[in-house]
């Protein structure tokens, strides 16, 4: 999964720093997972050292947490959707 062509919705390309975007497509392709899901969920939170990332899926569980040192850290909620022909990144109030 998400070995295929990869797209930003509008919203996610206009509040979302490029380098938080870069990682978040990384952390989705270096999962040790035995199968990932077809639905990955990012929670970004602004915090005193930067940028606190969660990353997590349901089935089968997943959860990662990473704290990154920026100033330019965001709040938001993050959807990585493969649906086999193509995988897209959206903010969940796109969805």
């Amino acid at each position: 999964m998400f070995n295929n062509p990869k797209y930003l919705t509008r919203g996610v390309q206009d509040t979302i720093p490029v380098w938080l975007i870069r990682l978040m497509w990384f952390m989705v392709s270096a999962m040790e997972v035995q199968q990932q899901s077809y639905l990955q969920v990012f929670r970004l939170q602004k915090n005193a050292a930067g940028q606190h990332i969660t990353h997590s899926q349901e089935q089968p569980p997943y959860h990662q947490e990473l704290d990154v040192p920026c100033s330019d850290a965001v709040d938001a909620k993050i959807f990585v959707i493969d649906d086999t022909t193509h995988s897209t990144m959206l903010l969940a109030e796109e969805y």
